[in-house]
């Protein structure tokens, strides 16, 4: 008789046992596997990703098994910890400050009016001319200045009623709204007050105001000033002093608070925030600082004092009213020569660096009257306004408005002036303009 398989018999292990075996390592691999590639241990093969991606291209995951699991994934394969813009960014436009300063959310829509402009208009944004006393109207008309500065020859003679009636006309005149300003500090600079037309008493000298109630009589003075101006039609006052002196030798003594450099830094802050309160612009002048110096109206003045004085003391009020929103800071005519021994520092370009970089004031610079005997000495009678212009200042103050405007203009025109250069200033002031609700 044939022998039977030993299968059928179930003598020795048979070939059943050994399936059953094959079956259970394989099963167990599996789960291993699926373990291990669900815990990102294990990379799964290419049958395995067209299997579970319904028959998804394998290049991508062939690609990914190239890469030996002690390494890092590709970036294509990890969400990166913040996404890349493919776009470059955007360049500065030319004749935009760059800065994130206190006009520079009017910075785009002043650019779209500056390029609107003719050359001709945009120099004479630049000036804030001294108001003539006759002739106003026909200056506007030729140069559009940026401005005029109100003398007490403007106020004298007229009224509550008229004054704000002239300066109208004169905004009629121009193609855009001017400023309007003066030297209304108290005590021994007063435009306005002296005339008792306009107030009962003139203001007294910041020394005398700071004696009677020290910040709190600051106050209200300064909103009298603020509400007096505003009554009468201007926009600009060019004060508080922010000069720090404690000697009464000293010229500029009588127009300072005669305190300590703090102390004066605590009455500047106080006077900026209460004309922003009343809705007046103000200027900090002189910087960067008159100290102990002599009268630049009559003549150039050397200041030798050391750096490590106006950093630890002049720069103190400056520092407080730019920080409290001071729109305009009027810089002085001194020859500072820790700052640049060649220059009066309203015409250095390095005192207007240190002013917009050290201190960081973004608003618009103004120089001190050109006109000024230590300007004039110093350039020898010829016009300083394109070296003004191109220290950095934004305003020119003038007295000799047609000189310094053709000026100007003419450098523009030529291409000694760019027109960038001209444009960055003009924006700004435009800015400013649109900030102060003029425009």
């Amino acid at each position: 008789m044939p022998r039977e398989p030993q299968y059928q018999k179930g003598n020795g292990p048979g070939t059943g046992r050994v399936i059953a075996r094959a079956c259970l390592i394989t099963l167990l691999a599996v789960v291993c596997l699926v373990g291990g590639w669900a815990l990102g241990s294990v990379k799964p093969l290419p049958v395995v990703v067209d299997l579970v991606n319904g028959g998804a291209s394998s290049d991508a995951a062939q690609s990914s098994q190239a890469q030996p699991s002690s390494e890092p994934e590709a970036s294509s394969q990890a969400a990166p910890s913040s996404p890349v813009s493919s776009e470059p960014e955007e360049p500065k436009t030319p004749g935009i400050p760059d800065d994130d300063g206190i006009f520079s959310a009017y910075y785009e829509r002043a650019y779209q009016k500056a390029k609107s402009m003719t050359t001709a208009d945009l120099v004479g944004q630049v000036f804030i001319f001294r108001c003539p006393t006759e002739g106003a109207v026909k200056l506007i008309d030729d140069c559009q200045p940026g401005g005029y500065c109100l003398m007490a020859d403007f106020f004298e003679g007229k009224t509550k009623e008229t004054v704000p009636e002239t300066l109208s006309s004169f905004q009629n005149s121009s193609r855009t709204p001017m400023f309007f300003c003066c030297d209304e500090e108290g005590g021994t600079v007063v435009r306005i007050s002296r005339f008792s037309q306009y107030a009962s008493q003139k203001f007294e000298s910041p020394q005398q105001v700071y004696a009677r109630a020290q910040l709190d009589s600051v106050v209200i003075d300064t909103r009298d000033k603020a509400q007096l101006l505003k009554s009468l039609g201007l926009n600009l006052n060019l004060a508080p002093v922010a000069d720090i002196s404690t000697n009464p030798s000293d010229f500029i003594y009588d127009r300072s608070l005669g305190q300590d450099a703090q102390t004066t830094a605590d009455y500047i802050r106080v006077c900026v925030e209460t004309y922003q309160e009343n809705g007046l612009a103000c200027t900090l002048k002189h910087f960067p600082g008159y100290g102990n110096n002599g009268d630049t109206h009559t003549g150039l003045v050397y200041d030798k004092r050391p750096m490590e004085t106006f950093e630890t003391s002049d720069f103190l009020p400056f520092r407080a009213g730019i920080e409290a929103g001071a729109q305009f800071v009027l810089v002085s005519h001194n020859v500072v020569e820790c700052m640049d021994p060649d220059a009066p520092a309203s015409l250095s370009p390095k005192v207007n660096e240190i002013l917009r970089d050290e201190l960081g004031f973004t608003g618009l610079i103004m120089t001190d009257d050109l006109i000024m005997d230590a300007i004039t000495d110093f350039t020898g009678g010829k016009s300083p306004a394109v070296t003004a212009f191109q220290a950095g200042n934004d305003i020119l103050l003038s007295s000799d408005p047609r000189t310094d405007y053709q000026a100007l203009l003419s450098a523009v025109e030529s291409g000694e002036v760019s027109q960038d250069r001209l444009m960055e200033s003009v924006v700004r002031i435009l800015a400013a303009k649109y900030a102060m609700g003029l425009l």
